[in-house]
């Protein structure tokens, strides 16, 4: 997962999708005009920074792959399963949809979500055009939100599972997550077979690897070509915001992707 520059821009990109043209990029917090704590490239207005900073900071990031900031399709993450395809961008003016994935097979349409631990998977089938972005915290993972994913693809589409590339994107990595009994409940609920492989219980503290299970998710639905960043961003609260390791008081950091025109 190689790492470019544009300006004071940095950002991430996924080798396969960079070989075939795909504009897209995990942008690191560096480079926006947020104070602390969103310091500095903040793309949410949820977390308490001003709109006018949060516009500002999608613009510059629309720039570096000369789309309008206009042009991007996002909606109101709720931690679910729900898909969103859509031809068009969403209106400025109008309040967004709930989901947290989004998919279209239109290059006038950038798609974005926003991140701060849970795990950015970017999607592109190569053979018929289309891209999506999951959004996948422990609530998105055990709900398969992955899946629904290539679900929505294949249905609203026609794209085949195992023509589909996924780009599991810098979260916060197995070492740093500790969740409770409760929520390992229901990751053994949600894979009773396989829970074993995402699960580890360190001197009383439960670790659930969120890489590994969605990249099992993936699998199931029928995907071969995965590639895994393996960026931890608990590990490193200088490029990434980190909710955990910021005990919330941070801002989000922006995945994008889009068709070439």
């Amino acid at each position: 997962m190689p790492f470019l520059q544009n300006g004071q821009l940095k950002y991430f990109v996924f080798d396969y999708l960079r070989k075939a043209g795909i504009l897209h990029g995990i942008f690191t917090r560096l480079g926006g005009c947020s104070p602390k704590p969103w310091h500095t490239l903040n793309v949410a207005t949820s977390v308490g920074d001003t709109r006018e900073n949060v516009i500002e900071n999608r613009r510059r990031i629309m720039d570096v792959f000369g789309r309008n900031y206009d042009s991007v399709l996002d909606t109101w993450q709720i931690h679910s399963n729900k898909v969103i395809c859509s031809e068009k961008p969403r209106p400025l003016e109008k309040p967004h949809i709930k989901g947290d994935c989004v998919v279209t097979s239109n290059p006038d349409v950038s798609l974005m979500m926003v991140f701060a631990d849970c795990v950015p998977i970017l999607l592109y089938d190569p053979n018929k055009k289309v891209i999506g972005i999951a959004h996948a915290g422990w609530q998105g993972t055990v709900k398969k939100v992955a899946g629904e994913a290539i679900v929505a693809m294949h249905s609203n589409y026609g794209c085949s599972p195992s023509n589909i590339f996924a780009g599991i994107g810098p979260s916060v990595g197995p070492d740093h997550y500790i969740v409770s009994s409760s929520i390992i409940n229901k990751v053994i609920t949600a894979f009773p077979l396989q829970y074993q492989r995402f699960v580890n219980n360190q001197k009383g503290n439960y670790t659930f690897d969120l890489w590994e299970a969605n990249k099992f998710v993936l699998q199931a639905a029928g995907v071969q070509n995965i590639e895994v960043s393996g960026i931890c961003t608990a590990c490193n609260i200088k490029h990434w915001y980190s909710h955990r390791a910021e005990n919330g008081k941070t801002g989000r950091f922006a995945a994008v992707i889009s068709l070439p025109m």
